[in-house]
């Protein structure tokens, strides 16, 4: 059997023990801890624009506190993309309020804002109130159009909050992922960008927003000498080990995305003159994408193998693939939610394949994969 390659694994920069030990040697074991505090200053310091940065237990938790910081309650309704994975809508749904689902646009796979203004009429005018918040994902690194949805977002007075779940060191115009909203999560979950095992944070425009947001997040717990809880609070913030992982991480955040733009630029070159198959690209200069995750399209006429040849195919050679996130407007969890768009997520997820793209991975790995996805088109 071939050695495993696997979709996107982490990798360790060899400082991460330095500050486990360390919070171990002065029994910082718990959450929160001089781990955390300097791991948010160096996030925070790492995206500029003045942003301040909440460490949580996972980028679902962040969006979950940026709805609560939003005012979102039930009966409202959020707009969400919904070619995203389930993590970025679940969060509405703990709030008790009803997700909006806005369709992809074909250049980069995230909101449409042609889809966006017209859900914000059509809500308008069958509900009397405009949706509460707006999240858009900048999915698998790709920025979304920014200038575009932040114009329509203002227009209409609804505040965003983005996914950038995927997207730590993509740029849009120059300036990062996660700065452009009122609030953005960030994961740092074990396949992410960097990780810290499993974790999140809120990225906030004020320190005011992350104060509030601290307070949340350690169970609302009041200012008193005794146990006085007058909101209900959650259980949502990083450990020290966690956060000492992180700190780690950061020494090799730059790596990590050089590699992952390499790989990128690997399977550009070896699969462009494949016939049927797409390398998802920046559509511009500016564009960044840290490409996360590098995917393709299929086009089967023209290729001759379908996206699910090739996924089943390469896991016959132990090498792991993932389709495109399946849109949630198809999800049964959520049918009873409005959707507006042409079909366009549902497209990416019919012919749409994420390759492995992990900074682990060397350029015969590479290689192999696409070895491996030709001999599809070759007699067997």
């Amino acid at each position: 059997m071939n050695k495993r390659i696997y979709l996107s694994l982490a990798h360790m920069s060899g400082h991460e023990q330095d500050f486990i030990k360390e919070a171990f040697d002065t029994n910082w074991v718990v959450p929160l801890g001089p781990n955390v505090n300097a791991f948010e200053k160096e996030l925070a310091e790492y995206l500029k624009e003045g942003r301040h940065i909440v460490a949580l237990s996972s980028g679902t938790a962040a969006l979950h506190l940026g709805l609560i910081e939003l005012g979102v309650q039930a009966g409202d309704e959020v707009i969400c993309q919904s070619f995203t994975f389930a993590a970025s809508a679940n969060p509405i749904a703990y709030q008790s309020a009803t997700p909006v689902y806005v369709d992809s646009e074909q250049d980069t796979w995230n909101m449409s804002p042609l889809f966006l203004e017209e859900a914000i009429k059509d809500r308008l005018r069958k509900t009397g109130k405009l949706p509460k918040a707006i999240i858009p994902v900048h999915l698998y690194g790709m920025p979304a159009k920014m200038d575009e949805i932040m114009a329509i977002a203002s227009h209409y007075g609804i505040p965003v909050l983005e996914d950038a779940a995927e997207a730590l060191g993509s740029e849009y115009k120059g300036r990062k992922c996660g700065t452009f909203g009122e609030f953005a999560a960030l994961s740092f979950n074990g396949n992410k960008m960097i990780t810290t095992s499993g974790g999140g944070a809120l990225v906030c425009s004020t320190e005011e927003q992350a104060k509030r947001t601290m307070f949340y997040a350690t169970q609302a717990r009041e200012n008193a000498p005794h146990y006085q809880h007058e909101c209900i609070g959650y259980n949502y913030r990083m450990s020290n080990i966690c956060a000492g992982i992180g700190r780690g991480q950061m020494f090799v955040l730059d790596e990590h995305i050089a590699r992952r733009r390499a790989i990128h630029q690997l399977y550009t070159d070896l699969l462009k003159d494949v016939p049927g198959i797409t390398v998802q690209q920046n559509l511009s200069e500016d564009f960044d994408s840290n490409f996360w995750l590098t995917c393709i399209l299929v086009d089967s006429e023209k290729a001759g193998f379908s996206r699910e040849d090739i996924r089943l195919h390469l896991a016959e050679e132990n090498i792991e693939t993932r389709p495109l996130w399946k849109p949630m407007h198809l999800q049964p969890v959520f049918k009873q939610s409005p959707f507006y768009g042409d079909g366009a997520s549902e497209r990416l997820f019919d012919k749409g394949l994420c390759l492995p793209s992990g900074p682990t991975l060397t350029d015969d790995d590479i290689c192999r994969v696409v070895e491996a996805m030709l001999s599809l088109s070759s007699p067997r």
